[in-house]
């Protein structure tokens, strides 16, 4: 079956109902229900809790809580690198930006301006520059880190659809990342700014940053922007910048001749945060 059929029925399916059903269902505190949920999806995705700074999975008392839990400090060393990999996952696609087209998989490209919400200027930053798309699976920790120390200049809620990210999807739906739903993250840094962009997906019930919090729901009609010129908001090469509640991607952008990325990576490969994801050219 072509990936193109495969992902049919995600064109068909209320996306919008089954995903704001999964985030009541997430967040629920459902005692003794709630703990059969959670030990039912640990068994089923084979959830590492030993690496969890709390492994009991009886004392969680949401889904939620426990998909968003935090790791034990010494689990995730951070590299001697210039830019860590900031989450645990897989590569879906990363490399060099062809003018402003990044690549998502075999046949399918998106804009840099579409990605961030049709801001032409910004996207001009990264024209020729580097990307990186990586998938976080159900199973996967799902706190976003720092690839490096930034200062946060702007925050851009794009809304859109809520496609399924996963590896299928990514070759079957054309421009997938900028047609779904996302939270667009803008930092200035040393070697000049960079953008995370945090893309939601059916059953992604939010998206979080810590300096906002839940970003989402409410899911906004339209492009909504955030500036924080007047703070002073500056996150450190390894802490945690946002968390999804269910699986997701996340997009990074980077300028031109600014790094180069580790040569173990490759599409569909593993990585773990806190790993080398990049050096600076």
């Amino acid at each position: 079956m072509s990936d193109r059929l495969a992902v049919l029925p995600h064109y068909l399916l209320p996306k919008g109902a089954l995903t704001n059903f999964a985030g009541r269902v997430a967040g629920a505190k459902g005692g003794a229900m709630t703990t059969r949920l959670i030990r039912w999806f640990v068994g089923k995705y084979d959830v590492n809790m030993g690496e969890a700074l709390n492994s009991d999975i009886a004392s969680y008392a949401s889904f939620n809580e426990f998909f968003t839990r935090a790791l034990r400090p010494d689990a995730r060393p951070l590299a001697d690198a210039d830019f860590i990999c900031p989450i645990d996952g897989r590569i879906s696609q990363f490399g060099a930006i062809d003018d402003d087209q990044i690549f998502q998989a075999k046949g399918h490209k998106f804009s840099t301006t579409a990605l961030v919400g049709g801001d032409a200027a910004l996207a001009a930053k990264f024209q020729h520059g580097s990307f990186a798309n990586l998938y976080l699976s159900p199973r996967d920790y799902h706190r976003i880190h720092m690839p490096c120390d930034g200062k946060l200049t702007r925050m851009i809620y794009v809304p859109g659809e809520l496609f399924s990210v996963s590896p299928a999807a990514a070759r079957g739906i054309p421009g997938l990342f900028a047609r779904n739903e996302r939270v667009v993250c803008v930092f200035d840094t040393a070697h000049g700014p960079f953008v995370m962009t945090l893309v939601g997906a059916t059953i992604v019930g939010s998206m979080a940053t810590v300096w906002h919090g839940v970003v989402n729901p409410p899911r906004l009609p339209k492009v909504t922007e955030w500036t924080y010129a007047d703070q002073n908001i500056v996150l450190k090469k390894g802490e945690e910048l946002g968390r999804f509640l269910l699986g997701s991607t996340v997009v990074m952008l980077f300028p031109k001749d600014t790094l180069s990325f580790n040569p173990a990576w490759q599409p569909a490969g593993p990585v773990r945060l806190g790993e080398m994801m990049a050096n600076l050219k």
